[in-house]
């Protein structure tokens, strides 16, 4: 087995990978080294794919997921990229951006090139292209449940405020037990469950940190 295909990684599961469900396990090579899914555990995860190496859009999401992963490390989420190309091509693709570019690619990119990754996360979408990932994200929390699921098509790059807002929303659900409205920012108001019972809806009207429009909308800040 040569070092520039990827080792192992589970058989693929019936149906594609689901919101909620437990992220698909795998062993890849990367420009890092081999890294499991596992190795990640206990930390949040971005896992993208692009198209290709050295082609124009995908160097500038490179760019983009360099500048923003000091900020996704403060909010305990690593990066992991993937393509169907060599350890080589990813290797010398990264050393180019910096040179070129001035940026250094600072997290691992996953070797695919028998496709088995991109096939247990459904990567690829053969009315694109039968010979390119997409542009996927999947963000997998700290106990590696898939949380989220983006696919943009392969004209159009990511847009990293987005992910980094989807990321920071998910963190805000889980640490208050509330949800986030439409274009919601951190430091905006969040959404408070509906009450299930008349009586909790009525203890609702005493709630003096709740902004409500009604019984079933409310509003109220967290830090």
């Amino acid at each position: 087995m040569t070092d520039n295909t990827t080792l192992t990684a589970a058989q693929p599961q019936p149906g594609l990978p689901r919101i909620g469900s437990p992220a698909p396990p795998f062993e890849a090579v990367t420009t890092h080294g081999v890294l499991k899914l596992e190795d990640f555990k206990g930390g949040w995860l971005v896992l993208f794919s692009h198209p290709a190496d050295f082609t124009p859009v995908c160097t500038t999401e490179f760019i983009a997921f360099a500048e923003i992963h000091p900020k996704l490390r403060e909010m305990n989420v690593e990066l992991l990229g993937l393509s169907i190309d060599s350890v080589y091509s990813h290797i010398a693709w990264a050393l180019n951006v910096e040179e070129k570019m001035g940026t250094k690619i600072t997290f691992p990119i996953i070797a695919d090139l028998n496709k088995e990754v991109a096939t247990l996360y459904g990567m690829i979408m053969p009315g694109e292209s039968k010979t390119e990932t997409s542009r996927a994200v999947f963000v997998i929390d700290d106990k590696q449940v898939i949380r989220a699921i983006i696919y943009y098509p392969l004209s159009t790059g990511r847009n990293m405020d987005e992910i980094l807002r989807l990321i920071q929303a998910l963190q805000t659900a889980d640490k208050h037990g509330v949800a986030t409205p439409a274009n919601w920012r951190p430091g905006d108001k969040v959404i408070m469950p509906p009450p299930k019972t008349q009586e909790a809806a009525e203890e609702r009207k005493k709630d003096k940190s709740a902004e409500c429009k009604d019984w079933y909308f409310c509003k109220k800040s967290v830090k």
